[in-house]
């Protein structure tokens, strides 16, 4: 049995509303194991003995199902969560900025959002890393940088999702 931790995009923000409780309810009527939500944002911990594309696809379909939308997410065992976040890249508690962890589960699209940051001032920066953006910001930036602007286009949307550093903490505590 694995412990993954699924990440939802777009949950409780932008129209798409559910109790944590109800995607919990949810995912163990359906069988998985260990079920655990963290925070009002889309964040699950699940164990189950499928590999993390066969997770991603079965949570898909469930979500869908259960709360009538278009379900996007991306699925990692916890291991690969901490490794991630080990190698962020920078000083990661600094005031005044936020911490990011852009999962991305496309190459291309992770190619066309790294090189956003040619467009950046000083105060942002991003930086690739396997198969995640890093990206820091000052605080109420997020949504009026180029990078936070880009993030919001359509086609980001279903294999993207980002994530506080400090929420990634809980994941792995």
């Amino acid at each position: 049995m694995t412990r993954y931790a699924a990440l939802l995009r777009g949950v409780n923000v932008g129209g798409i509303t559910m109790k944590m409780a109800d995607v919990r309810d949810a995912l163990t009527a359906d069988g998985f194991a260990g079920v655990t939500t963290i925070l009002a944002s889309g964040n699950v911990l699940l164990d189950a003995t499928e590999p993390a594309a066969a997770v991603k696809e079965r949570l898909q379909q469930v979500l869908g199902d259960r709360f009538g939308y278009e379900a996007w997410v991306l699925v990692y065992d916890l291991d690969t969560v901490g490794r991630i976040i080990d190698a962020f890249p920078w000083e990661p508690d600094i005031d005044g900025v936020h911490s990011y962890v852009m999962f991305c589960s496309d190459p291309a699209a992770l190619t066309e959002l790294a090189a956003l940051g040619g467009e950046l001032d000083d105060s942002e920066r991003i930086a690739a890393g396997d198969g995640v953006l890093y990206w820091q910001v000052p605080k109420s930036q997020t949504l009026a940088s180029p990078v936070g602007k880009t993030m919001g286009k359509k086609r980001y949307k279903s294999t993207t999702t980002t994530r506080n550093l400090r929420t990634l903490h809980k994941l792995v505590r």
